[in-house]
């Protein structure tokens, strides 16, 4: 049996991204945060302290594709932000396939809910979706 792992998930987007935290243990997530983007690029600082404080054993980034799976712009910006991890980090990275997964979120948190909420339960979907692929 493996040794439990913590994770952080991601919901990348240009403006923002959802972060959540997961285990699997138990198999579940927690959305946490959203953090802000700077200049255009992702809130490094705000990341590195994310993995300092939960010192996660991997991450998972969800990748947002057309619904008939072929690629789209984010894709690519998606995907190279999974890279970025990787060379900063130096931490396992694992693409997660997020259609939707905003859209759920916003009919789970209702049409109340501001975009910064949004996104954070995005991640957890993600997050908690591809932790029930890995069973």
């Amino acid at each position: 049996m493996a040794a439990p792992q913590t994770l952080l998930g991601f919901d990348f987007g240009e403006k923002r991204t959802g972060v959540a935290v997961g285990q699997s243990l138990t198999g579940t997530a927690t959305a946490l945060i959203t953090l802000h983007s700077r200049n255009n690029k992702p809130d490094w600082p705000s990341i590195e302290a994310l993995i300092k404080e939960w010192q996660p054993n991997a991450l998972v980034v969800g990748i947002p594709v057309h619904m008939d799976g072929k690629e789209q712009p984010m894709t690519l910006a998606a995907r190279k932000f999974v890279r970025q991890l990787e060379g900063r980090f130096h931490l396992p990275v694992h693409e997660a396939e997020e259609r939707l997964s905003s859209v759920e979120a916003e009919e789970a948190l209702g049409n109340d809910a501001d975009k910064a909420d949004i996104d954070r339960e995005a991640a957890r979907i993600i997050l908690q979706s591809w932790l029930g692929t890995q069973s």
